[in-house]
């Protein structure tokens, strides 16, 4: 018995030595993605990378499935120093209409184009972030979007006609969707879940890793495979918070970032053939839409950012001309 109360208090005394060795920083990463999802993975990848490099340095913690608040929420916490890094995706476009490109239906073709059009454009991308007090560590992705509903499989967007569906809050996917004949919806991720059970909603738009993590597939009849939008992800911080890290530890996180996306890449092209697999087995009724008639419909929508956009027309001639050869 004294032996063992022994070995307890020599534990005890071991863990309680775990504060005095702990990193010189610590830094909240908030994010919404659910237990399993592609922006899951892509945080733990990251605060692992950051944790290793910066051994001592830095401690990068992860908080998901909405827990430091959801997107718009972790907007303003990080300019308010209360999360160091959020992982928004489309809300972007609410932060500056340059991110409006990447609403912009199939303008992205894959992943490689992607990464040409980040090679050419990225510095367009950080000035719009730093205008708004952010700025981008790197970036990751959300992917390719779909969309399931309750009310009857989409081939063409006619068939979008009076769907309760819902969108992220970007201007852009709202439009598209109304240009579609949806009635798109935007409302918080977190919110989706209960909304498509209780019927509030018809139907939503996300790419599998989202669809299934989140579990869509339990409360969803249909899915059709549109690939309409292909959504970069983006590691932010605050700008103020984060120029004033030491220069090596700017240095380490941003390596890290690069890692992360290749990381990233990665997983959600293995995801995309994994996940499509749990979606059917639930029973969702799969379909490949017509992504040509998709295509034809989208030009309004074009034409409305460039007229709207300053330099939006631009701005699509570059993207586009940078999808050659993909």
């Amino acid at each position: 018995m004294k032996k063992t109360l022994i070995a307890t208090a020599t534990a005890l005394i071991t863990l309680g030595t775990g504060p005095a060795m702990a990193a010189d920083l610590t830094l909240k990463f908030g994010h919404v993605g659910a237990p399993g999802s592609l922006f899951e993975a892509t945080v733990n990848h990251f605060a692992e990378c950051a944790n290793t490099k910066l051994d001592g340095k830095v401690e990068v913690q992860a908080f998901g499935s909405s827990q430091l608040g959801k997107d718009k929420e972790l907007l303003q916490k990080l300019k308010l120093g209360q999360v160091d890094f959020a992982l928004p995706s489309s809300v972007m476009s609410s932060v500056d209409d340059v991110f409006g490109i990447f609403e912009m239906p199939y303008i992205i073709k894959d992943r490689d184009h992607m990464r040409r059009v980040q090679a050419e454009m990225m510095d367009k991308f950080q000035t719009a972030a730093q205008d708004n007090g952010y700025y981008i560590v790197g970036l990751a992705e959300n992917g390719f979007r779909n969309i399931t509903n309750n009310v009857r499989p989409i081939n063409k967007p006619e068939d979008l006609k009076g769907v309760k569906l819902r969108t992220p809050n970007g201007t852009w996917r709202v439009k598209m969707f109304q240009n579609y004949g949806a009635n798109p919806t935007p409302m918080a991720f977190s919110d989706v879940f209960t909304a498509l059970q209780t019927g509030v909603i018809d139907g939503q738009e996300n790419p599998y890793a989202q669809i299934a993590s989140a579990k869509f597939q339990e409360v969803q009849k249909y899915l059709s495979i549109t690939g309409h939008v292909y959504t970069p992800a983006y590691i932010l911080a605050s700008e103020k918070h984060f120029s004033k890290l030491p220069e090596d530890v700017q240095a380490g996180l941003k390596d890290c970032a690069a890692e992360t996306q290749d990381f990233t890449y990665e997983k959600a092209a293995a995801l995309e053939e994994e996940l499509l697999g749990v979606i059917k087995a639930a029973g969702v009724e799969v379909n490949e839409a017509d992504k040509d008639a998709f295509i034809a419909a989208s030009k309004p929508i074009y034409e409305a950012f460039a007229a709207e956009v300053e330099g939006g027309q631009e701005m699509i001639d570059r993207v586009l001309s940078l999808g050659g050869g993909s």
